[in-house]
């Protein structure tokens, strides 16, 4: 059995790894070598050095670094409440209620939809909202803000709470009996016993949030486009910005792109390394 698959083994993985090559590897590659180079095409690509990453950080014209800081903004604030609204979620739904299926299919159901439609669809309620007060979703930057998290958090809630449902149903049934005749409550079990069965499902959860939240581009573009004045504009849809829609800057948009990711892998690398540390053995 084991020389069949190690006989067939590249049969089965070759494909895998030369679609991985040529959608990732090898444009990762080509575009780090870009974000040292002045270019238009690949073809007439001339190298500066670490010019465009200076450009990059400095020219406050490009905005790449209160992109940056709104984006964070906007994490924060959508990995506490998008987590802490899936869980309790969750929680609710695994504790035998009619009709738990149902609501499960409701929650999830704002995922399936496309983020260009959803970001005309907040646009449209938050300014028939605003409307009462005589104003619209760009014309101050904290309306974006607070839309952007409404967004994220009903797209993305129902799909961690699927993950958070999968984790509270692996609980051993027999340690939340045991809190109980020792006589903890429930917010007790809660606390000590089920969350820490429950990391592995917190890590993937936090994981997938930071990430998603990080690269959100087609909210944005259809929320609020970056209005007003770009302070609503998040790192992904600056990116896109400078490098489609600004002569000569396509260096600087690709400086920005390694830039960004080499923050974000390092940042998710350390959520991950924090909350596995955290996790117990069933």
């Amino acid at each position: 059995m084991r020389s069949n698959l190690k006989y067939y083994f590249p049969v089965f993985v070759l494909p895998t790894l030369l679609a991985f090559a040529i959608a990732f590897l090898v444009p990762f590659f080509v575009g780090l070598f870009l974000s040292f180079c002045d270019f238009t095409t690949i073809t007439d690509a001339e190298w500066v050095g670490v010019q465009n990453y200076v450009d990059a950080l400095t020219d406050t014209r490009s905005g790449f670094v209160d992109s940056f800081i709104f984006t964070a903004m906007v994490v924060v604030v959508s990995i506490v409440t998008v987590n802490i609204i899936a869980f309790s979620i969750a929680w609710v739904l695994t504790l035998k209620l009619k009709g738990t299926n149902f609501f499960r299919t409701v929650f999830f159901m704002p995922n399936l939809i496309g983020g260009i439609v959803l970001g005309y669809t907040w646009q449209v309620i938050i300014n028939a909202i605003l409307a009462k007060y005589a104003t619209t979703i760009i014309a101050d930057w904290k309306y974006g803000y607070i839309g952007m998290i409404i967004l994220i958090n009903w797209q993305l809630i129902g799909y961690m709470m699927i993950i958070y449902i999968a984790g509270l149903q692996n609980v051993p049934p027999e340690l939340i009996e045991a809190a109980e005749l020792d006589g903890a409550g429930r917010w007790t079990v809660l606390r000590h016993v089920t969350i820490p069965m429950v990391m592995p499902s917190i890590t993937i959860c936090l994981f997938l949030t930071l990430a998603n939240t990080f690269k959100l581009y087609d909210q944005n573009l259809a929320l609020t486009n970056g209005a007003p004045q770009n302070k609503t504009e998040m790192v992904a849809l600056n990116i896109v910005n400078t490098m489609f829609f600004r002569i000569g800057e396509e260096g600087v948009g690709q400086a920005k792109a390694v830039i960004f990711v080499v923050i974000v892998v390092a940042i998710a690398m350390f959520q991950i390394r924090a909350t596995r540390g955290r996790e117990v053995e069933a």
